[in-house]
């Protein structure tokens, strides 16, 4: 079996293909810039030389066109029909509440993906395009969504409900939902793996640092709590982002800068963290460097960094009730022996100790105490590609070939990015009329948009009971 895994950015789309019987690879690349005439395609055929071209790409449809003529090149290419790829499993970053696990792509499911846009409007339509480029370049493949937000949706109600009003919560679905699931899922049963014991009985903390980076408590192979909320943002400081700070902060730096909603947002995610402590770099490589060359900024930055994780260890283990493992993994957590040093010192009283020399060596078993202190590479894609050849081994085969929806279904000439458009002002306006909906969004594309289309669009999302009763978004 021959599984591709699809990561669809905003601009670019990162692929492999893996051979699940043996779990090797057999092909991955990258394509860059999406929309322009100087788009970046990199290929690496497996025991092949590097492919590297520049050329216009200009949707994700052309981009995961040229990722199956790769595949399919006569002297570069690893398969010889597209017929080979028995299943596609995209990454979703947000599946809401409605997924707690991977699941095959449905029309039913496509309309979820795009109902939870609104929580995440800078990926679900990226995530969407490739699905849906697939759907026209590989008619007839099964493909599979596995959600970043999947492996935390058995966190309890005790960790997930904010401290707002309750009513929020039933509107807007307000709450913590976590990511980075799939790395944490995956790292949490390598570990037991590498333990010899079996996950049912363990309770680990895994830590994803990178340039993104959280922390989840795993009770028994199950996550219980995780430091990212609502968003990405929450939780550690992070290469770009501040992570948890006091809320009233931000009507607070909006005021005094004169600053909007864009610019605070900014500030938060692409100007803080490691990059906003030491205003140098978020590159934990070089701000260790100079740290090492005497810099106290720098210092400083990294004992914050390594603070934060620390203090969420503790809080974590006092969660679980008691702890086996910690494990690191990540850019971060993988190679920095620093981080680990800091991050695990004086911790020996709650049993978590290294020992410097292997964690030197970078050793997979770095432990020193009772508690286990792993290095556990992180995959995601082949936790991707494991998720779609255990969904398309156990599904039931006539799911396996959807049933198109029929065309009538369909508004004409509704665009994706025109759904996305129509369900985020929807989110955002939940108490409007159909033809209120169709005029803002009309306003919005330039174009104008029958009241009749918006009402066959929002029933096809299932976000409408009947003609003219809008529903509120729903309750739980």
């Amino acid at each position: 079996m021959k599984i591709l895994v699809l990561n669809s950015g905003s601009s670019s789309v990162k692929f492999q293909l893996m051979r699940m019987e043996d779990e090797s690879l057999l092909a991955k690349g990258l394509v860059e810039k999406i929309g322009s005439s100087d788009a970046i395609i990199t290929y690496l055929p497996e025991g092949k030389n590097r492919i590297r071209e520049i050329r216009e790409v200009l949707n994700h449809s052309v981009a995961i066109e040229i990722v199956l003529s790769l595949l399919l090149h006569p002297q570069h290419g690893v398969i010889r029909d597209k017929r080979e790829i028995d299943g596609i499993g995209h990454r979703v970053v947000h599946g809401g509440e409605d997924f707690s696990e991977s699941t095959l792509i449905t029309e039913k499911v496509k309309a979820t993906i795009r109902k939870c846009i609104q929580f995440a409007p800078l990926h679900n339509p990226h995530n969407l395009k490739g699905i849906e480029a697939c759907e026209a370049l590989l008619p007839g493949t099964p493909q599979v969504g596995v959600f970043d937000t999947a492996f935390h949706q058995t966190i309890p109600p005790q960790a997930f409900i904010y401290g707002l009003p309750y009513a929020l919560y039933k509107k807007l679905r307000i709450r913590r939902y976590g990511f980075h699931g799939t790395s944490h899922n995956y790292i949490a049963h390598r570990a037991a793996e590498f333990m010899k014991r079996p996950i049912q009985g363990l309770k680990i903390i895994t830590c994803h640092l990178g340039n993104g980076a959280s922390i989840a408590a795993v009770d028994g192979g199950r996550s219980v709590d995780t430091t990212m909320g609502f968003t990405p943002l929450e939780g550690l400081i992070m290469g770009t982002r501040c992570g948890s700070i006091d809320p009233a902060l931000v009507p607070y730096i909006m005021e005094r800068e004169k600053l909007g909603t864009k610019e605070i947002d900014a500030i938060m995610n692409k100007n803080s963290g490691m990059l906003g402590l030491t205003e140098t770099s978020n590159d934990m490589r070089e701000i260790e460097q100079d740290a090492a060359r005497g810099s106290e900024r720098h210092q400083l930055a990294i004992e914050i960094y390594c603070y934060y994780i620390k203090k969420y260890i503790g809080a974590y283990m006092a969660a679980l009730g008691g702890l086996d493992a910690v494990v690191f993994t990540g850019g971060v957590g993988e190679n920095s022996r620093l981080v680990r040093r800091l991050v695990t010192q004086g911790l020996a009283h709650l049993g978590i100790a290294i020992d410097l020399k292997k964690n030197e060596a970078n050793e997979r078993d770095i432990s020193a105490g009772p508690v286990k202190v792993l290095i556990v590479p992180t995959n995601e894609e082949l936790a991707i590609a494991k998720d779609t050849r255990h969904i398309l081994e156990t599904a039931d085969r006539t799911a396996l070939a959807p049933v198109p929806e029929p065309a009538e279904k369909r508004p004409a000439d509704f665009q994706p990015q025109e759904t996305a458009k129509l369900v985020l002002l929807w989110a955002r306006n939940a108490e409007l009329e159909p033809a209120a909906l169709a005029a803002k969004l009309s306003q919005s594309l330039g174009r104008r948009v029958e009241t009749a289309v918006v009402e066959r669009e929002l029933q096809r999302l299932s976000l409408v009971a009947a003609p003219g009763n809008l529903k509120k978004p729903p309750k739980k």
